[in-house]
């Protein structure tokens, strides 16, 4: 008996032993766990330098915190001497604050110093008269994210220059297009010589170059042929391609079937003949490009393409509209009447109708009513904009006289006397002549007038 409580209190006595240390080991843990990590913000010293050199580039305060977060592990690596160095070369290159900003954000290793010194001396190297602020940033981040040497930039300069380029166009393309510089040389050559193959002069692909750069990184054997061959086999000829190419060169960044679909939906609109004469005045292929760029900025608004075609083809006017009007009214339908563009399926009618002088008048006439609470029930997109005016002025303008101003003059509720189309007094150059009447005369009408008696 003995015997077994001494095992008893032997055991229980590891157990407490065996705790006691588990504890002991936790709380050791626990101890460590809790001591910070050495990060910049632990160091006020270099997060200060870092704070003030980051200020003087132009960054704001949120932004140096978000900055720092994102991009310690390249802050300790750097020297920071060499960061410091290299603020001078990085503003001797007057890209604006905010574009500066941005680029340091997007590359942060454009603060290597001896990255810029490089680019210090390619830059002046290349035979540009005004080498813009956009170029440049274009051509710190490219080179640096993807470990280019600067001189491959002066050698692409120097090359599209022997083809015939202009300075403006070999600047577009540095700006809009400065993935060039991976583009071999002779496809380059080959882009050119298929535009001048299908009628467009030289002078004419200077141009062309200008507002679409991009068009100098299109394969020729990939796209170029492929999208001719659509416009040939839809009935064009190549006088008619060219021309339309050389008048609106973004025609040879659509899509290859673009133009097809196009042209399937302007054969089956339904529509007054004057509308159709509208759309077709500059040839087929211009509208088709038309119904493409309206198709384009319906979908970056939010509508599928599947939808924005059906919207077209209920409203063809929108054709003949400017982009600028749409963009202004989907503007409007979205951030100021709260309604979604798929509204736009069901009330098509909205984008053909006048902005300033019924859609702004009806939705102000609405918003006053609903914040005087004097609507009974919601009012849709169908409801403002489907009646004709003079039913919206009987519904909501009428009774509500103070919303009279907000709608506009309306006809017959202010009668105003028109005026004169001719000079006060003029009816009187008109006037016949009047004769004196003799005895004669009065006795020759009384006797012609008992006669009729």
């Amino acid at each position: 008996m003995a015997g077994r409580i001494l095992i008893g209190s032997a055991a229980f006595l590891r157990r407490a032993i065996s705790t006691s240390n588990l504890t002991s080991s936790f709380q050791e843990i626990h101890h460590v766990s809790a001591k910070p990590v050495p990060t910049s913000f632990n160091h006020p010293k270099i997060s200060r330098n870092q704070s003030n050199l980051l200020h003087k580039i132009g960054f704001t305060q949120s932004q140096i915190r978000d900055f720092l977060s994102q991009n310690h592990l390249f802050l300790t690596n750097s020297n920071f001497q060499d960061i410091e160095a290299s603020l001078p070369v990085l503003l001797s290159f007057k890209i604006p604050p905010k574009d500066l900003v941005s680029t340091v954000i997007d590359c942060p290793a454009v603060l290597d110093l001896e990255f810029l010194k490089k680019w210090e001396v390619s830059l002046s190297l290349i035979e540009l008269p005004n080498v813009s602020v956009s170029v440049i940033r274009s051509m710190l981040v490219l080179s640096k994210r993807f470990q280019l040497d600067p001189s491959i930039f002066r050698r692409t300069v120097d090359l599209l220059k022997r083809f015939g380029l202009s300075d403006a166009a070999v600047t577009r393309v540095l700006e809009d297009y400065p993935e060039i510089v991976f583009t071999n040389e002779e496809e380059i050559l080959r882009t050119i010589e298929f535009l001048m193959g299908i009628g467009i002069r030289k002078d004419e692909i200077d141009r062309i170059i200008c507002s679409i750069p991009r068009v100098l990184g299109f394969r020729v054997d990939g796209r170029l042929k492929s999208l001719i061959s659509e416009f040939n086999d839809l009935g064009f000829n190549q006088n008619v391609i060219a021309r339309e190419i050389v008048r609106e060169p973004r025609i040879l960044a659509t899509e290859l079937g673009e133009v097809s679909r196009c042209l399937e939906l302007l054969g089956r609109l339904k529509c007054r003949n004057s509308i159709k004469e509208k759309i077709f005045r500059d040839g087929a292929l211009r509208a088709a490009f038309e119904v493409k760029q309206r198709v384009d900025c319906l979908c970056k608004h939010g509508l599928i393409r599947t939808r924005a075609f059906k919207l077209l083809w209920k409203e063809p006017r929108l054709v003949t509209y400017e982009i600028e009007n749409i963009e202004k009214k989907i503007d409007f339908l979205i951030h100021k009447m709260k309604f979604g563009v798929d509204s736009l399926i069901d009330v098509p009618e909205y984008l053909g109708i006048n902005f300033e002088k019924q859609i702004v008048p009806r939705y102000n006439v609405i918003e006053y009513l609903e914040s005087k609470g004097w609507l009974g029930s919601q009012v849709g997109l169908r409801e403002i904009i489907k009646p004709s005016r003079l039913r919206f002025y009987n519904l909501f303008v009428k009774p509500y006289p103070e919303c009279g101003k907000m709608f506009g003059k309306f006809a017959g509720d202010n009668k105003t006397e028109s005026p004169s189309r001719h000079p006060i007094g003029l009816w009187t150059v008109f006037k016949p002549q009047r004769y004196p009447e003799s005895k004669e005369d009065t006795k020759n009408m009384k006797s012609f007038m008992e006669s009729l008696v």
